[in-house]
């Protein structure tokens, strides 16, 4: 049973940058196939898409926040990590971390198998 767990801080000051870390356990992120995907959802909103990085390391970002966004990982811990910059009020979210297909673009997060059980983020003063 593959589990996603995300991990990082609450509150986010506005212009900083937000970082949070996804933990894989019963699989791994370098197994042929899965791209691993941060996925968030503001109040009142849809699930938004962000990013991806596949099991080769490459990766991939919604054109909107492509760039503010980076996604790295470690495989020597089996994680993977989003880095968002310049984060306003507007980046308050659920996010969520997800094991998703092999696509450059997830425009239907339904097609996603694993999910990460969220961690509110809050962008604030």
């Amino acid at each position: 049973q593959v589990q996603l767990q995300e991990s990082g801080p609450g509150l986010v000051r506005p212009s900083q940058t937000l970082s949070l870390t996804c933990t894989v356990s019963g699989g791994s992120i370098t197994t042929n196939y899965y791209y691993w995907s941060w996925v968030r959802r503001p109040p009142g909103k849809e699930l938004e898409w962000m990013g991806a990085i596949s099991y080769s390391g490459n990766t991939y970002y919604t054109p909107a926040l492509e760039s503010r966004t980076s996604i790295s990982r470690d495989t020597s811990k089996n994680r993977f990590t989003l880095q968002l910059s310049s984060v306003t009020p507007e980046d308050t979210a659920v996010y969520y971390c997800a094991r998703c297909p092999p696509r450059t673009v997830v425009s239907d997060t339904r097609d996603c198998d694993y999910w990460g059980q969220g961690t509110q983020v809050t962008v604030s003063p």
